[in-house]
């Protein structure tokens, strides 16, 4: 039996219980009058009189003004009025035989139940004994042909009436309400007291008339004149507790009104069995994504969950859909118990549709809230978190320790742990990628469950992985802690049906006092490195092996006033063409007239500058330099593309290609005129990164060469990821194409997968005439090196053209064609395909 089928049972023997004290309540008093009647004999009854009070009894008790309260109705009725005026005409005895006769033909005549009907036949018994008591007890002696003028009486014995008739009506109801009743006494007070007043004011009257010589005929007029007061008083109670409804109707709405479906639901079922006095409400909501049952009274919610694990419950009296007010969408449906027959009224009906309306409405703004924050916390979560292992990113981590930095706290030691996989790249090579990042999500799965509470694990990318550890005891706790997680990494993982054994170093750094998150993120990086080099599975950063000493410290503090002062130029080496010996572009070359150390080249200053944040600044002045260049050797009739070195850093910043472009047009430049030299040595996470810059910059026309190619591990995995025009051979492989087959064999083939996939090759490091023959021998058409120039001024680059070689301006080698075997094409801009503007190779 479940808490709801007790409880009814329960409140059923209350009501059982207190019915029957008032039937034997009625029995005594019955029996008392019909004792005193025997003792003290009455004259007979007038029965035409008799006949007329029965009728008058019946049609008052039957005009009433009805309120709901849960399944019942009350409400004022005349039953006082015929009673007390028959007092004054007819013995005691027969008035209160009238009124149990009366009152047992109404109930039968409106197919009440056995209880409801024993209920109201015995409290009219006990009111109209209660009057006949009050009139015994005055000495008031009625009489046909000379009534008494028993105001007073008739004003006691309707008092009492009225108390007795609720000292036993109501505990009943506020037992089947599940209310007070204190609660019941006191609603709607002062219209009970105005009604009292008006039935009271209407029986003294005919009680004077009657005593004032007025004839028995008046009494005929009196039923006309109650209908009307009975007309005036309904009306009056209805439009009032239709006033109240639309004010408990307002009420429930805006309570209605909010964000959290729980809430509303909840809101709903308490608030429709207050408004409609219903024992329970039902609310069966049917969306998209969720279907769940509410269940409620006025005062609670007594279940909230699945519609599978809610009890069935009899049908409802009353049943609405849930629907929008256009009708396409069906939320649910909205159920009403009263526990008996009910009939709603029109105007309750119209309620009930507003009703059920704001509640569609508000479920859906509920659930479109609740969708919008799942979004946001989705997009939150995403932000925060690397997609393939679920662990924290590279922004959360920063912003994590930027945390631990700004409190200050003094609760422990705060490290860093840089975690590297080595040899990772052969795992995608060899297994292809959907090996390699299950093997990633394993290393993940594995650091987060090692690390210790309150430390946060996050993958910056790739195979690369760092741990923050907060809250250490003491500094030497940070590699300990790092070993033990490192150590978990020595289990072999299974992919594919075999078993991968997973190597890693790792750098620790403790907190700095100074430099914040990218200063810890450096010291965690050089000790990785450290731990690399010498073999070992963890190292710890030491001040005295870091080699950003302190001159590249004072390099970086330098950066403001070498950018401010123009101290970074830029040389330009020429691009041959190793056939003709003609110049078909240039290479930017960016120094550093340092006033102290002279002459820097990007080897020794680069990083200090990426990792200083005045990367940009550096970029722009290069870019600028390089553009205004070009532009000056187009005016002097050499319409030259030039290449300039791009930092992956630089393609991070999303604002980078729009910069680029808008350098472009400023100096007037096509945008086919310039060409991004890369490194090939990117791994795949950083080229998945800058994809999306690279694309951009290459749809407006903007050239990529791929610099330093052969000495990567997966070249064809780079040109897959990036829009490629040019391949630069390293010039390691330049220096061994006389001595060394293997080199001749990777320039070949290069220049073989540069053929198919209708790419430029130039050769970088061409420094003498030998390995210019060799390379063209071997299909490369383009070079550069110190056999054609070094590195200079874009003035003398100009001139050095314009002087040409035997007459031949922009030449700076002599021919290796015989002129008179060898048609020369002419040099052509990249086409549709974006291609380089390079000469191909010969047929």
């Amino acid at each position: 039996m479940t808490g709801t089928d007790s409880d009814d049972n329960a409140t059923d023997r209350r009501l059982r219980l207190l019915v029957g004290l008032v039937v034997v309540a009625a029995l005594v008093v019955a029996l008392g009058v019909i004792a005193h009647a025997y003792v003290w004999p009455t004259p007979a009854p007038d029965v035409a009189m008799l006949f007329v009070t029965l009728a008058a009894v019946l049609v008052a008790n039957h005009m009433r003004v009805y309120v709901r309260i849960k399944s019942s109705q009350d409400g004022t009725t005349w039953g006082e009025v015929p009673v007390l005026i028959a007092l004054v005409l007819l013995p005691g005895p027969w008035v209160v035989l009238c009124a149990a006769v009366g009152m047992t033909l109404r109930m039968i005549a409106t197919r009440k139940s056995p209880q409801k009907a024993i209920f109201a036949v015995a409290k009219e018994v006990l009111t109209a004994s209660t009057a006949v008591a009050v009139f015994w007890a005055l000495d008031v002696r009625p009489s046909l042909t000379d009534p008494p003028a028993a105001l007073i009486p008739v004003i006691v014995a309707m008092t009492a009436m009225a108390i007795v008739d609720h000292a036993a009506y109501l505990p009943v109801m506020a037992t089947a309400s599940h209310s007070t009743v204190r609660r019941l006494a006191t609603q709607d007070l002062d219209m009970k007291l105005a009604a009292y007043l008006v039935r009271l004011l209407a029986t003294l009257l005919v009680v004077a008339v009657l005593a004032f010589g007025g004839s028995l005929l008046l009494l005929l007029i009196f039923p006309l004149v109650v209908f009307c007061m009975h007309l005036w008083q309904s009306r009056r109670i209805r439009t009032r507790e239709e006033r109240e409804s639309w004010q408990r109707l307002a009420e429930a709405t805006d309570e209605l009104n909010a964000v959290d479906l729980t809430h509303v639901l909840h809101s709903a079922a308490s608030r429709a069995a207050l408004l409609f006095s219903a024992v329970e409400t039902e609310i069966d909501l049917v969306t998209d994504s969720a279907e769940r049952t509410v269940r409620g009274t006025s005062q609670r919610v007594t279940f909230d969950g699945s519609r599978a694990g809610a009890t069935e419950l009899p049908p409802a009296e009353i049943t609405a859909e849930l629907v929008t007010h256009d009708g396409r969408l069906h939320m649910g449906v909205l159920r009403l118990r009263f526990g008996g027959p009910v009939k709603l009224t029109e105007f309750e009906q119209y309620k009930l549709r507003t009703f059920t309306s704001a509640l569609c409405t508000a479920i859906r703004n509920a659930t479109a809230y609740a969708e919008l924050q799942r979004l946001n916390e989705q997009n939150a979560y995403d932000a925060a978190h690397d997609p393939l292992t679920g662990l924290a990113n590279r922004r959360e981590l920063y912003e994590r320790a930027g945390e631990h930095f700004q409190s200050h706290t003094d609760e422990g030691v705060v490290a860093l742990l840089l975690i590297d996989l080595n040899h990772f790249k052969e795992v995608n090579d060899t297994l292809g990628h959907a090996a390699g990042d299950a093997v990633l999500r394993e290393v993940a799965r594995r650091l987060a469950d090692a690390a210790a509470p309150g430390d946060l694990v996050a993958r910056l990318g790739g195979d690369e992985f760092a741990v923050l550890l907060v809250d250490l005891p003491t500094p030497a706790l940070a590699t300990h802690r790092a070993k033990s997680m490192l150590s978990t990494l020595e289990r072999s993982v299974a992919v594919e049906g075999m078993q991968i054994t997973v190597e890693a170093a790792g750098g620790i750094a403790l907190a700095a006092g100074s430099g914040g998150v990218n200063e810890l993120m450096r010291r965690a990086d050089i000790a990785m490195y450290q731990a690399k080099r010498a073999g070992q599975q963890t190292a710890t950063y030491a001040h005295s092996q870091d080699t950003a000493d302190v001159s590249r410290l004072a390099l970086g503090s330098e950066l403001h006033r070498a950018v401010a002062e123009r101290e970074f130029v830029v040389d330009f080496q020429p691009i041959v063409d190793l056939g003709s010996g003609e110049v078909v572009s240039a290479e930017a070359l960016a120094r550093w007239h340092h006033p102290e150390h002279g002459s820097l080249t990007p080897m020794e200053f680069l990083q200090t500058i990426e990792r200083s944040g005045r990367l940009q600044d550096f970029a722009d002045a290069v870019l600028d330099q390089a553009l205004a260049a070009s532009d000056q050797w187009r005016e002097a009739g050499f319409d030259l593309p030039v290449a300039v070195n791009v930092s992956p850093r630089s393609l991070l910043d999303p604002r980078f290609p729009e910069t680029v472009l808008s350098r472009l047009g400023r100096h007037e430049v096509p945008a086919d005129r310039l060409i991004f030299e890369l490194a090939e040595t990117l791994t795949l996470s950083q080229l998945d990164v800058v994809g999306r810059a690279l694309t951009e910059l290459s749809e407006a026309g903007v050239r990529l060469a791929l610099d330093d190619f052969g000495t990567g591990v997966t070249p064809l995995s780079v040109l897959s990821h990036i829009p490629v025009h040019q391949l630069k051979i390293d010039r390691e492989f330049i220096g061994a194409v006389q001595t060394s087959s293997e080199a001749s064999a990777v320039i070949r083939s290069t220049v073989d997968l540069a053929r198919s996939l209708h790419l430029s090759v130039i050769a970088d490091g061409v420094e003498s005439e030998p390995q210019r023959h060799a390379l063209w021998s071997l299909g490369c058409v383009a070079g550069q090196g110190h056999l054609f120039a070094r590195p200079m001024s874009a003035a003398r680059l100009l001139a050095t053209m314009q002087r040409g070689t035997a007459g031949r301006p922009g030449a700076l080698a002599p021919s290796l064609h015989d002129g008179g075997a060898v048609v020369r094409m002419s040099r052509r801009r990249s086409g549709g395909s974006g291609r380089s503007a390079l000469p191909h190779l010969p047929a």
